[in-house]
């Protein structure tokens, strides 16, 4: 291995998306220092800030037919049955349905759940409430995405914006293919995203869990595994 490549196995890439960010704090941090050294500091540190933010680590996805892999680092904050958002035309029958949570700490770059197309994607303004509540998924502004997966059943996902998040970017388009873990999207700063599985279909994490984008199963649509249990330790 060349040192060249050594040293950059040491850093973390970073998403295209943040590089205007990071030079927009870059500057106001020299500018803090030409007005007073301490805030120049503290600019610095926020511009450390967000080039963590902004960081999109490789990730090793595990590549089966039937596997719904987590699109997004954070929290499983809420496993429930809910209704899919009326504007995927996806019926008003509850399906399963896994949120995760994001704070401005995570890696906010969104990897599709499964293998498939993109048969729709629909923007829905809304409000910023806190990501976190349930009413969230109806009332924020959200981008949701309905997959035709390789193994024939659909998988709808919803990003949606939070308090601090005002701006979701998508990297696909209708009718594009989409491979497993491959990256769709993201949000900034601070968000969460949705996942409806198929009606039936048992989760395969719990609420509290920590999920990484591209890693973590949360479900097997072919059934193989028919679900787990879980303890806290």
């Amino acid at each position: 291995m060349s040192i060249v490549q050594s040293i950059r196995k040491q850093f973390v890439p970073i998403t295209p998306e943040g590089y205007p960010f990071i030079g927009a704090f870059a500057l106001v941090a020299l500018l803090l220092f030409w007005i007073w050294t301490p805030l120049g500091w503290l600019g610095t540190l926020l511009t450390l800030w967000c080039v963590y933010f902004f960081r999109d680590p490789p990730r090793v996805t595990p590549v089966r037919d039937g596997l719904v892999i987590a699109p997004a680092d954070g929290l499983v904050s809420q496993i429930t049955t809910a209704a899919p958002p009326r504007e995927l035309g996806l019926g008003p029958t509850p399906l399963p349905r896994i949120s995760i949570f994001m704070s401005v700490f995570n890696c906010h770059v969104n990897r599709s759940p499964v293998a498939g197309r993109v048969e729709k994607i629909v923007y829905t303004p809304g409000k910023f409430f806190n990501a976190d509540l349930d009413k969230a998924s109806a009332d924020n502004e959200r981008n949701s995405l309905v997959i035709v997966t390789t193994a024939g059943p659909r998988i709808a996902v919803t990003q949606i914006a939070g308090l601090v998040a005002r701006r979701i970017v998508c990297f696909v388009k209708e009718g594009q293919p989409v491979g497993v873990g491959e990256r769709f999207g993201m949000i900034r700063f601070g968000s969460r995203l949705d996942v409806y599985l198929p009606e039936g279909t048992p989760p395969l994490v719990a609420v509290g869990q920590t999920a990484l984008a591209g890693e973590t199963v949360l479900a097997d649509l072919i059934g193989g595994d028919g679900g787990r249990a879980f303890r806290a330790g």
